[in-house]
């Protein structure tokens, strides 16, 4: 049986994923392509490697054990190619980093752009995800680096500070909540709701949250960043849940109000997570300590009155 990077990088893929057609699509690979090669695979073991389900694909026996070579060698690659890289003008690589929705879109975009624009031969594999999720990923060795919430439990993984922002209820100017200071979730569900796609982590996230109060979210519309979900807000679609940094910006030219949501998890300490930071390749404990260099001093967070006055 012969195996090739790009079939252990593919199968690898698809197990995260859970599905044969995202799994393609992350190795930028054709459905009929990424099928065949799994089928070659299942014919040179003489075993199948998944299971095919209406909802997605699981390994087999013999598809975890795969799993777990594949990860090894993948990894041991990708150690080479940056042994070797010092030969070739300098380290190059990829480093694999899972975010949770609030990191990803607030905060990572500008520090991933300067640690890229100071290393051109070093490439970031960005994923987002569920927070728990990703601490067992890491854990795994799935991934090199995690963006999780602070209130995650994240057993013997290392953690150091990032950032600090919290989830913001914003709702237009003429809405019953608007002159609220604060609310709890539960009093949010009575409304409808204008969120982000279903496999966005904050979607899930929420979706989860709601789910624990048995109750779910009456959502009107799914969009693609907190950012719109303020615009489709301020015309009166339903109220939307956001981080304060994002709310905050929206207030300066959206007729919307901020309204704090009353409930503990709404405040989000962002932490980085490694397995083990001494293990890292050389570019990924770069990364991580460029992303300590900017984490910025926890802010004093305006009252709520103050942020309902901004709008």
């Amino acid at each position: 049986m012969r195996f090739d990077f790009a079939d252990l990088r593919l199968f690898r893929h698809i197990v995260e994923a859970g599905s044969i057609t995202h799994g393609a699509a992350r190795a930028n690979l054709a459905l009929a392509a990424a099928s065949t090669r799994i089928r070659n695979m299942e014919e040179a073991l003489g075993a199948p490697l998944l299971v095919r389900g209406r909802l997605g694909v699981s390994p087999t026996q013999a598809g975890n054990t795969l799993l777990q070579h594949a990860r090894t060698i993948l990894s041991q690659a990708e150690r080479l190619r940056e042994d070797l890289g010092a030969y070739a003008g300098g380290a190059a690589g990829q480093v694999r980093l899972m975010s949770n929705t609030n990191a990803l879109t607030e905060f990572l975009p500008e520090v991933l752009s300067s640690f890229l624009a100071a290393h051109p031969h070093v490439s970031i594999d960005l994923e987002e995800r569920l927070s728990a999720e990703i601490v067992g990923l890491i854990a795994e060795g799935v991934a090199d680096i995690g963006i999780v919430a602070g209130t995650v439990d994240a057993g013997r993984l290392t953690r150091y500070p990032f950032r600090r922002d919290r989830f913001v209820l914003v709702v237009p100017q003429d809405h019953p909540l608007a002159r609220r200071h604060r609310v709890a979730f539960e009093e949010i569900l009575d409304h409808d709701f204008v969120g982000l796609e279903r496999q966005s982590a904050a979607q899930r996230f929420f979706a989860e949250k709601a789910a624990r109060v048995g109750r779910s979210l009456r959502l009107r519309v799914q969009l693609r960043s907190f950012e719109t979900v303020c615009r489709v807000v301020e015309f009166n679609v339903g109220v939307g849940v956001v981080p304060r940094s994002t709310a905050l910006r929206a207030v300066k030219t959206m007729a919307i109000r901020v309204v704090d949501i009353d409930d503990d998890w709404a405040v989000r300490d962002l932490t980085i997570c490694v397995r083990n930071f001494e293990a890292l390749a050389p570019y990924a404990r770069e990364l991580v300590e460029h992303m300590r260099d900017h984490t910025a001093p926890r802010p004093t967070e305006p009252a709520p009155e103050t942020a309902s006055a901004r709008a």
